[in-house]
């Protein structure tokens, strides 16, 4: 762990995220990072307590003066997306993650930072490990397993929370100060494939599609960033009945745009020149299309050893089609909010092995009815080709409130600190503040946090002179908490 980061200020708050980020936390995998949070609470002498699914509380009385003010919710999550690059040794089971300071950013070697959501949560240890910072009482939660289904916030019982305003620290523009999101669906489309012996008289090959940029599903779905399924796709269409497909592994993560994505396929031997001139068209294509968005994208292919089996030449051809016709990226504009993304589609995982095939999908939208009906759409696509559909994991999203007392205190005080306007908005990712809210109605609720780019990739990285930029804001609000009925 680079001392270089620990001497970062606010201090405070680059050890709580050093610490943090030294416990493995994968999603779903939270054990160790909750009884961290745990030692971590006890160690302050503050009350804490676990709920049934895995919630971390901890209780801290306001300070001098601060009694009288509204309670607060500080809350944050647990969790971690973990993605890595192939080319990176590295077992999130086992360590830590491996920080360095690069200019004004802090990055990881070769995996995800866990800024998202890390800095929310060294943000409130640092607070509650404090002495001298003015604050209401607060009830921190740290929800788990947000990244892959919000099981933390979808499993929180009524009655927990004591706090009548809710800061969310999982924004990642340090000028925004969000107030709805969107809901999501989980798709997830499965069936057995018939397979065949590999012909003979021909030769196989491995196709990659890499070098992609990823990011975020929702926050960067309006990028255009490619998307490494739908582009192997496109590739195995262009080669039609000249290939033979045997395998086929991309993408990852549900909230991750793919970056890589891996086809096996066989050629008859008389068809290799038309096979490399096709792969040569449309790989000159593809990173004529990115150059902008996905610098580094590639289209490689190299002679294995042959497979013992292909998929069928009727099968083949109808998953290409259903991929193909699969919707990816912005599926509707919100025609109510400028330049809001309103419902989307990530084709995030296609995985076709030993003859099972499985395709994982994650549906947005910030319009419920819209996002079962894409959902739907998504489901008889799938259908069609005789896969088992089944959607998982639905959670709404979170109407703005544009008249809360919070969002016109944070809104005075960010003129006032840096003289200039917020960015009040929505966001097309899925926060837990919707969920939340169902179960505490009257509860205000808003989220910020500091600049973090490439969320979700290998590439994310926190902006240092942003997290002091939010921190000095979050301070501010605290000390300035308005008084709610």
């Amino acid at each position: 762990m680079s001392s270089e980061v620990r001497g970062l200020e606010p201090q405070s708050v680059w050890n709580h995220f050093a610490d943090l980020n030294a416990v493995p936390r994968p999603s779903k995998k939270e054990e160790r990072v909750i009884q961290f949070m745990v030692d971590f609470g006890n160690s302050l002498g503050l009350p804490t307590e676990v709920d049934h699914i895995g919630n971390v509380f901890i209780r801290k009385p306001a300070t001098a003066g601060m009694q009288d003010r509204t309670p607060v919710v500080l809350q944050a999550h647990l969790d971690m997306v973990h993605q890595k690059n192939n080319d990176t040794d590295f077992d999130f089971d086992t360590q830590g993650i491996d920080m360095y300071v690069d200019g004004d950013w802090v990055k990881a070697r070769g995996t995800t930072l866990g800024a998202d959501n890390g800095m929310g949560v060294a943000y409130i240890m640092a607070v509650l490990s404090s002495t001298d910072i003015p604050h209401p009482a607060i009830d921190a939660l740290f929800t788990i397993d947000e990244e892959t289904g919000m099981t933390g916030a979808l499993e929180l019982k009524g009655g927990m929370l004591n706090g009548k305003i809710l800061l969310n620290i999982d924004t990642e523009d340090d000028d925004e100060l969000t107030i709805g999101c969107a809901g999501g669906i989980d798709i997830n489309a499965s069936r057995k494939v018939n397979m065949e012996p590999s012909p003979e008289d021909a030769t196989a090959f491995e196709l990659v599609v890499r070098g992609l940029s990823g990011g975020h599903s929702g926050m960067d779905i309006h990028k255009g960033l490619g998307n490494a399924n739908k582009l192997m796709n496109r590739v195995l269409d262009r080669l039609g009945e000249t290939v033979r497909l045997a395998s086929l592994d991309g993408g990852g993560l549900r909230n991750a745009i793919p970056r890589e994505s891996v086809a096996v396929v066989v050629v008859p031997n008389t068809q290799i020149d038309a096979f490399e001139n096709i792969l040569g068209e449309v790989g000159a294509e593809l990173i004529a299309e990115h150059g902008t968005t996905d610098p580094n994208l590639e289209l490689a292919w190299e002679e294995i050893d042959d497979p013992l089996e292909v998929v069928s030449k009727e099968f083949q051809s109808a998953l290409v089609t259903a991929l193909y016709a699969n919707p990816n990226g912005i599926y509707r504009m919100s025609p109510d909010i400028e330049g809001l993304v309103q419902t989307s589609n990530n084709t995030a995982r296609v995985l076709l092995k030993d003859g099972e095939l499985t395709i994982l999908c994650l549906t947005r939208s910030s319009v419920e009815s819209e996002k079962m009906d894409l959902a739907r759409a998504i489901a008889r696509n799938f259908e069609s080709i005789g896969c088992a559909v089944e959607c998982t994991g639905s959670y709404p999203g979170w109407t703005p409130n544009p008249k809360s007392a919070i969002l016109t205190t944070m809104t005075d005080l960010y003129r006032k600190l840096f003289n200039g306007e917020p960015r009040v908005n929505a966001c097309h990712a899925g926060l837990e503040c919707g969920i939340l809210g169902t179960n505490y109605p009257e509860m205000e609720l808003i989220s910020f946090g500091p600049n973090i780019r490439g969320a979700h990739s290998p590439d994310e990285k926190t902006q240092i002179s942003s997290v002091k930029k939010s921190w000095e804001f979050f301070l501010a609000t605290l000390e300035n908490i308005p008084n709610v009925d």
